[in-house]
């Protein structure tokens, strides 16, 4: 028997979080919940949107509800590494050379358009979200905790950018579309509009350095044996269907698994259902995997066969662990 957990910690903090969030951005409270998933999974988001959807206020929101730090870079195919990293600057007075910390050494980081940026420019980003550290000239250099980086692409326009490589879209924990807001939120949104923004007057609600010890919670919320298996099955199914050339990593199980108990943390409970594992699997699995390109002219995108999979997955545990 699975010793029980109180999960009140998580969800006040969520709740805090979420409605000071709002008061800046409408319409949104189930992308701010997989944010706050990513972040009590110490995970990283790639947001695939058009521009002016909010992706910038939305983590600025979030930074300042938690009293986290926040820069913002952008992207550029003349971006350096060191301009992401930081540098080490020869000091005459000192006659020795001093660490210039870069942006990335900031809480909640908002890498803009991600695929601007060159390969090697990517690399070092990517590394830093992988290792949590910086290296520059044999010294190793820690990010801090909470670390976060929020990077966005614009899907409607590829003319001069380097996409993401299959093995670097892989280290994000999840893919989130904010997507447009509905006409009654839209119109909001202008009334909230008509003098100041919103963003200048948010406050702090929580400390975001309590983040580390809700990471403990998370992991600790139960997970059924044959809840296990469902997730393994899900994901091994995806290196076997016939659209898809290359499934989902194990790292995309792992993701799958830490963001079940994270959701279901977030809902009060100690305890992962199936309900939150299929809410999960399209933001964790679709960009892990590439498919087939005659499975890409007939229409095929690997979320439609994510899909598919999720349903007939469905079908094999039936109602035994929803009981």
């Amino acid at each position: 028997m699975a010793t029980r957990i109180d999960t009140t910690p998580i969800t006040e903090f969520a709740q805090r979080v979420t409605e000071n969030v709002e008061t800046v951005i409408i319409g949104k409270r189930e992308q701010i919940g997989y944010m706050l998933v990513a972040l009590l999974c110490q995970g990283h988001v790639l947001i695939e949107d058009v521009p002016g959807t909010g992706k910038t206020m939305l983590a600025r929101a979030i930074a300042a509800s938690m009293g986290l730090s926040f820069k913002r870079v952008q992207c550029t195919p003349d971006l350096l590494p060191n301009d992401v990293t930081g540098v080490s600057i020869y000091n005459q007075q000192s006659n020795s050379f001093e660490f210039q910390p870069g942006p990335v050494f900031v809480s909640i980081l908002l890498a803009d358009e991600i695929n601007r940026a060159t390969p090697r420019t990517q690399a070092a980003l990517l590394e830093a979200m992988q290792e949590g550290q910086v290296t520059i000239d044999g010294v190793t250099h820690p990010l801090p905790r909470p670390f976060l980086v929020l990077a966005t692409q614009n899907p409607v326009e590829y003319e001069g950018t380097f996409p993401l490589p299959e093995a670097q879209l892989d280290r994000f924990l999840v893919q989130l579309p904010l997507g447009y807001p509905a006409e009654n939120e839209e119109i909001e949104m202008l009334r909230n509009l008509r003098k100041a923004h919103p963003i200048h007057g948010i406050g702090q609600v929580v400390d975001g350095t309590e983040l580390p010890g809700l990471y403990d919670l998370v992991t600790d919320v139960h997970v059924d044996d044959s809840l296990e298996r469902y997730i393994a099955g899900l994901v091994r199914a995806t290196r076997g269907h016939p659209d898809i050339a290359v499934g989902a990593s194990p790292r995309g199980s792992l993701a799958l698994y830490k963001t079940s108990q994270a959701l279901a943390a977030l809902a009060g409970r100690d305890y992962v259902l199936p309900e939150d594992v299929r809410g999960m699997a399209p933001l964790c699995l679709p960009h892990r995997l590439i498919l087939k390109p005659e499975s890409q002219l007939r229409g095929r995108t690997a979320r439609s066969v994510l899909d598919a999979i999720v349903r007939e997955a469905a079908l094999d545990i039936g109602e035994r662990d929803d009981a």
